[in-house]
């Protein structure tokens, strides 16, 4: 079997799917792994797949992918664009694009199997590959582990992976020690008293307190977190009123919260409550508003020993210059879960996915370009040559350097 890597990639970008509902994407990957010989077991938290392949007395390498998509709608103009719609929690239909680039984790980490199964004369051990759901709704990885995963599967000795993101294609970045931000998300409510909207004296205003707690919240950031430490606060829903004369009775915000470092994350949540509360308060709100916690991802730590040797296996396979330190990532992952239920060290990487050609100015100016789409964007439309090419020769240097090898 030769896996047409690039034709994968753009069945794959064509046909994404909503976390925990990627039947198709874990079917295509199913099969792919029975014909390269792999032990294969599916239905792992509903739509987790895993492939095992034993190769001899040697350590555990799990190899990790995630493959949901995003409700996004693709704005990228390619030929191989999405145009596929998907039901989401709430039951509201959706467009579906693969907006972070799970499409090339997925068809990466294939090829590196495929790879990896071609040269298994030369290494020893044990290789999980392993393709985990609803990464985006930041469960995915917990699921598989309450699914009984290291019950059905050999306990790793480490666990590695990649995520493509907006810096050169044929490059790797890979950092030591905190690598990706803890993330929160909240949702609040806040209440007010409905009525006219010619007589808004009758009422407490659900809008204007929505609106309020809106702009105070970014004075935590602002105000509350030390220089030398970091954090992000943002409000990324803002649900309010149904018609231009009718004040509402409440309001439904949903943030995002991110940050490196416990203590700064207590002191920002802690903010996030009493600014909540203090607004609801200072508008007359009728009730206490609702705080609800909903998903939460734990900060990425890279094991520092771990990286550095697989640090030496990247800068082998790529070149010493196409692997640089990215520096802390604000974005977040929910990986660090498999690692820490194992008990093992977590190595994660992020992989160039642009144009190297959008990235000339970076030499003089010292800084990446403001305009190139990023993760989630419906503009986000990584380059598939060398990207597939580059994330495969990591993938496979990184298992290698921890396998049994000649």
């Amino acid at each position: 079997m030769t896996l047409d890597l690039a034709a994968v990639y753009r069945d794959l970008h064509a046909h994404p799917e909503l976390s925990f509902q990627e039947h198709r994407t874990a079917g295509i990957v199913a099969g792919a792994l029975d014909q390269l010989g792999l032990a294969v077991m599916s239905g792992i938290a509903g739509t987790g797949v895993v492939g095992v392949l034993e190769n001899g007395d040697g350590p555990t390498v799990l190899l990790r992918a995630d493959m949901d998509g995003l409700p996004v709608e693709e704005a990228t103009g390619l030929t191989y664009a999405s145009t596929a719609r998907g039901t989401d929690p709430d039951g509201n239909d959706v467009p579906v694009m693969h907006a972070c680039g799970h499409d090339v984790h997925v068809t990466c980490l294939l090829g590196a199997t495929e790879r990896l199964v071609a040269e298994s004369a030369s290494w020893s051990g044990t290789l999980v590959a392993l393709f985990q759901p609803a990464e985006e709704w930041g469960g995915g990885a917990e699921a598989m582990i309450a699914d009984r995963l290291f019950d059905r599967v050999p306990k790793p000795d480490i666990v590695l992976g990649q995520h493509v993101a907006p810096f050169p294609a044929g490059f790797a970045g890979v950092r030591s020690g905190p690598a990706m931000a803890g993330a929160d998300s909240l949702t609040i409510r806040l209440y007010g008293t409905g009525g006219h909207g010619s007589r808004p004296e009758t009422t407490v205003d659900p809008v204007y307190l929505a609106a309020s707690t809106t702009v105070r919240l970014q004075g935590i950031v602002a105000r509350e977190v030390a220089a030398t430490d970091a954090a992000v606060v943002t409000v990324g829903q803002l649900h309010v009123g149904t018609k231009h004369n009718i004040i509402p009775s409440e309001a439904m915000l949903g943030l995002s919260v991110r940050s490196f470092d416990e203590v700064v994350r207590e002191k920002v949540l802690a903010s996030i409550e009493r600014i909540v509360r203090a607004e609801a308060a200072a508008s007359g709100a009728p009730k206490e508003p609702e705080i609800v916690y909903d998903e939460r991802f734990p900060v990425t730590v890279n094991d520092p020993a771990a990286t550095e040797r697989t640090a030496g296996a990247l800068r082998a396979a790529l070149g010493a210059e196409r692997v640089i330190d990215p520096g802390p990532v604000s974005g977040s992952e929910d990986v660090g879960v498999l690692a820490s239920a194992a008990g093992v060290p977590l190595v994660y990487w992020l992989l160039g996915g642009m144009d190297p050609s959008f990235f000339g100015d970076a030499l003089q100016t010292g800084r990446m370009p403001d305009d190139i789409p990023s993760n989630h964007s419906p503009h986000f439309a990584p380059l598939i040559e060398p990207t597939l090419s580059t994330g495969v020769a990591a993938l496979v240097a990184a298992a290698r350097e921890w396998l049994a090898t000649d």
